[in-house]
């Protein structure tokens, strides 16, 4: 693909504005692309996330298709691939395009695909028999939230201990 600028050189860079509803590409070389003032090379690309996303290794790699026809973003066209290769996706519609991958992925790396917060409530501790067993048990995680500076934990489980009361 030549540069959209010069039709002379390769393009090298692939711009996408998003204006409202108003998709707009352009493809540009390296050099049109300096003379414009874009940033070229590896200052776009090396993105922590993107670096991240590498080193997870086969297991994460494997919960995104390698495959280009694992399909395309319909609102800015961007790629499963785009997102291996940067570690950013292209709009907010990509989110809702690629979840299904988004969420094995989010699986394979944090355990889970939704986030469950920092205090640690055990299963038993749902439903004790006994109302003072239960209320002992929230003092002791009350305890620990305050011993993590968790506050805004612990003024929830002061509250639930204080409507038990």
């Amino acid at each position: 693909m030549l540069c959209d600028h010069c039709n002379d050189r390769p393009a090298a860079i692939h711009l996408t504005q998003i204006e409202g509803n108003d998709v707009t590409t352009a493809h540009l070389c390296e050099q049109c692309a300096a003379e414009k003032g874009i940033q070229a090379g590896t200052t776009v690309t090396k993105l922590p996330l993107a670096g991240f996303v590498a080193s997870v290794g086969q297991g994460a790699a494997a919960a995104l298709p390698p495959d280009a026809d694992a399909g395309s973003c319909e609102f800015c066209g961007a790629t499963l691939q785009d997102f291996r290769d940067t570690g950013r996706l292209g709009c907010a519609h990509c989110y809702a395009t690629f979840e299904p991958h988004l969420r094995e992925l989010l699986r394979r790396i944090h355990g889970a695909p939704h986030h469950t917060g920092k205090l640690y409530l055990p299963a038993t501790s749902a439903s004790p028999e006994d109302p003072e067993q239960h209320i002992e048990l929230l003092r002791e995680q009350l305890r620990r939230a305050v011993d993590a500076e968790n506050f805004e934990a612990a003024a929830e489980l002061r509250d639930r201990i204080k409507a038990l009361e």
